[in-house]
C-alpha cells in the first residue's frame, strides 16, 4: 500500500478532550476519529488493526470448535422480558419503538439471542456440547464516555455461549474458554492477568476477568505476591486482622453531635478514629428497604450486596425515604431486623466491644455502644465490606496489594438462568429431559486494541506488537526526482512480491515528518531508502520496540528480506 494512496491524517497535537495515552494517539495516529460522546469513525489504518484482532479472536475459537455465528443487533423486548432483564439493565440499554410500537434493544450483550436461537435446535444428549459465538457490534448507553474506545457507547464485542449437559461439561467448557484466552491476549502482545470476579447482572456462579494492570483502569484488582491469589475488589472476601479495636470512649452515654452526620465529622468532634464508629448505609431497591451497619474505617460493596439479597440494584435511599421508615438522616442507630427494612451487619463489626453510634435522634450520638446488649436477636454478620490494600489474602493470609486494571475479556458459569428462563432441554442418555446449563465469554475486540497501546507506548508513538500492527513493514523513502522515486519503487514492489506486508511513505513530505509518522502510528519495522543509499548504497533497518536502527550497506534484495525476515521472526517470537 502507498501511502499517497491512503487515508493517513495524523496530527501534531493531543486532542483537548483525550485525557489518555490510548485516546490521544489513536487520534493522533489516525486511526479514529470522533463521530460524537462514546462513537468513533475507525479509519482504514485503525480498521486493519481490529480485523488482525478480530482475526486472531476467530483462530483460536474456532480452534476450540467453537461456531460462528451473526445474530441481529436490535433485539425484541420479548426476550428480554422472558428472562426478567429488560427491567434489570437499566438505563445503559437502548431501547427504540418501531413503527408499530414493539420495542426493541440494541443489543449489549446476547444471552437471550443466542438461547432463543439454540432452544428448538438442541434435542438430545448427543447435539452437546456445542459453544456459538460471535464477532459483533454492542450498544451501552454510558452515563459518562471516556478514555476514547476504552468505555464508548457502541463497541465491537466477542461474545460466545456454550451449552453443557451437566456442570462437568461446562466446567470443560470453561477452561477450554480460558486457555483460548490466554493465548488470544498472549498473541495479541497483551500481559493479563485473570482474576476472580463478580457475576453482577449476568448471574451464575464462577466468573473471571482478564485484567490488564493499568493506572488508568476503573476495575481495583487485589493480588497477593506470596500465592499468586487475585481478585476483583468486587469479589474478595474482606478479611481484617483479628484485633479488638480499643475504645477511646467505653462509658455508654448520649453525647451531643449536632450538624455531625458522617464519619469523618464525628471523628473530628470526639477525637476518635473512624474504627471505633459504625457507619450505617440506607439502600432500596425495587424488592426492599435495606440498612447496613458495618466498620466506619469501610466501604460497602454493594456487588456483594446484591448477590447476597439477590437483587440486581439498588440506590440509597434519600433523607425523606429515611424519614418515611423512621429513621433520622445521619444519625441511624443500629436497629433489629423488622419487616419494613432488611437489616444486616458486617462481619467488620464485633458484639461484644464498645463502639460510637447513631442515637436514633437528631444531632445526637451514642458512644459506648456495645451490638449484643443493645440489639437482642442479632442475625449471623456477613461479608459486606469492600475489601482493600493491606487486607488478608483469602487463601494464605499475607497482606493484599492493590493496583488499577482495564478489563479486556470475562468468562463466566451462566448455570440455568437463561435455559430455565428459556425452557432449553433435552433428553439425556435415559430419555429424562434434562434442563441445560450455560457459560458465556466475552472480549472487548476495540478495547483490546486500546488497552495494547496504553501497554505499548512512548514518547514518540505507538510501538504495535507485530501480529496486530496495521503493516508490519513501513518504507520511508526520501527520494529526489523521478529516477530515485523509480528505485524506491522497485524496493517496495520487490519486498510485496515476497509476500512482505509493506506500506511505502511515498508522499512528497520532508524526512523528518516521515519519520515521526512511522514512530507515531507504530509500524514494527521500518525501512529507509534515502540520501545516504544513493551516495553510498547504505540503508537502515528499525526496530520500533527496541528503539534500534541498523545502518548497512545494500548488497542485494535477497540479503534485505532475509535481514526484514529474521526481524520478523524475532518480534514474533517476543510474544510467545
Amino acid at each position: 500500500m502507498k501511502a499517497s494512496k491512503y487515508i493517513l491524517p495524523t496530527e501534531k497535537e493531543n486532542p483537548a478532550d483525550a485525557v489518555v495515552a490510548s485516546h490521544r494517539l489513536m487520534i493522533r495516529a489516525g486511526l479514529v476519529r470522533k463521530s460524537s460522546a462514546g462513537l468513533y469513525f475507525f479509519l482504514p489504518m485503525g480498521l486493519r488493526i481490529l480485523k488482525k484482532i478480530e482475526r486472531i479472536v476467530r483462530e483460536e475459537m474456532d480452534a476450540t470448535g467453537a461456531l460462528e455465528c451473526e445474530l441481529p443487533i436490535l433485539t425484541p423486548s420479548d426476550f428480554w422480558e422472558q428472562s426478567g432483564r429488560w427491567t434489570a439493565m437499566g438505563k445503559e440499554m437502548f431501547r427504540v419503538k418501531d413503527r408499530h410500537d414493539l420495542s426493541y434493544a440494541l443489543g449489549p450483550t446476547h444471552e437471550e439471542s443466542f438461547s432463543y436461537l439454540i432452544k428448538p435446535i438442541l434435542k438430545s444428549y448427543k447435539d452437546l456440547p456445542v459453544n456459538v459465538y460471535q464477532i459483533h457490534t454492542k450498544f451501552r448507553d454510558e452515563i459518562r464516555p471516556r478514555f476514547g474506545v476504552i468505555r464508548s457507547r457502541e463497541f465491537i464485542m466477542k461474545d460466545a455461549y456454550s451449552f453443557n449437559l451437566d456442570e462437568t461439561s461446562l466446567d470443560e467448557s470453561y477452561q477450554s474458554m480460558r486457555a483460548a484466552y490466554r493465548r488470544i491476549f498472549d498473541r495479541c502482545g497483551l500481559k493479563t492477568i485473570p482474576v476472580q470476579a463478580d457475576s453482577g447482572s449476568m448471574g451464575g456462579s464462577a466468573s473471571e476477568e482478564f485484567m490488564v494492570v493499568s493506572p488508568i483502569g476503573e476495575e481495583t484488582l487485589l493480588l497477593c505476591n506470596s500465592c499468586g491469589y487475585s481478585s476483583n475488589s468486587e469479589k474478595t472476601p474482606s478479611i481484617l486482622a483479628a484485633e479488638k479495636v480499643p475504645s477511646s470512649l467505653p462509658e455508654r452515654k448520649e453525647i451531643s453531635t449536632p450538624g455531625k452526620k458522617t464519619i469523618e465529622e464525628v471523628c473530628a468532634l470526639l477525637g476518635i478514629s473512624a474504627k471505633e464508629t459504625i457507619k450505617a448505609v440506607a439502600l432500596r431497591s425495587e424488592k426492599k428497604n435495606v440498612l447496613v451497619f458495618l466498620r466506619g474505617d469501610l466501604e460497602l460493596n454493594v456487588h456483594k450486596l446484591h448477590s447476597l439479597l439477590k437483587i440486581a440494584d439498588s440506590e440509597p435511599m434519600t433523607d425523606s425515604e429515611m424519614k418515611e421508615l423512621g429513621l433520622v438522616p445521619g444519625f441511624v442507630a443500629p436497629i433489629a431486623p423488622n419487616d419494613k427494612i432488611k437489616v444486616l451487619f458486617d462481619r467488620s463489626l464485633q458484639k461484644d466491644i464498645p463502639y460510637v453510634a447513631g442515637a436514633g435522634k437528631q444531632d445526637l450520638h451514642i458512644q459506648g455502644f456495645i451490638l449484643e446488649k443493645e440489639i437482642s436477636g442479632l442475625p449471623e454478620f456477613a461479608d459486606l465490606a469492600l475489601a482493600r490494600e493491606g487486607d488478608f489474602c483469602p487463601n494464605c493470609n499475607s497482606a493484599l496489594k492493590a493496583e488499577k486494571g482495564i478489563e479486556v475479556g470475562h468468562i463466566f458459569k451462566l448455570g440455568e438462568k437463561y435455559t430455565k428462563a428459556f425452557g432449553i432441554s433435552v433428553l439425556d442418555q435415559n430419555g429424562k429431559s434434562r434442563t441445560l446449563t450455560m457459560g458465556c465469554y466475552g472480549i472487548g475486540v476495540n478495547r483490546t486494541m486500546a488497552t495494547v497501546i496504553e501497554q505499548r507506548n512512548d514518547d514518540k508513538g505507538i510501538f504495535w506488537p507485530i501480529s496486530i500492527a496495521p503493516f508490519e513493514v513501513t518504507l520511508v523513502s526520501i527520494t529526489k526526482g523521478e529516477e530515485q522515486y523509480a528505485k524506491a519503487d522497485e524496493f517496495y514492489n520487490v519486498l510485496k512480491n515476497e509476500g512482505i506486508e509493506i506500506f511505502w511513505d511515498d508522499r512528497d513530505l520532508g524526512p523528518g515528518f516521515k519519520l515521526k509518522d512511522s514512530e507515531l502510528v507504530g509500524f514494527p519495522i521500518r525501512i529507509t531508502v534515502g540520501k545516504k543509499f544513493f551516495e553510498s548504497g547504505e540503508i537502515s533497518l528499525y526496530n520500533r520496540k527496541s528503539d534500534q536502527e541498523e545502518s548497512f550497506v545494500f548488497s542485494d534484495f535477497e540479503d534485505l528480506v532475509a535481514r526484514v525476515e529474521a526481524l520478523r521472526q524475532e518480534l514474533f517470537a517476543g510474544l510467545e
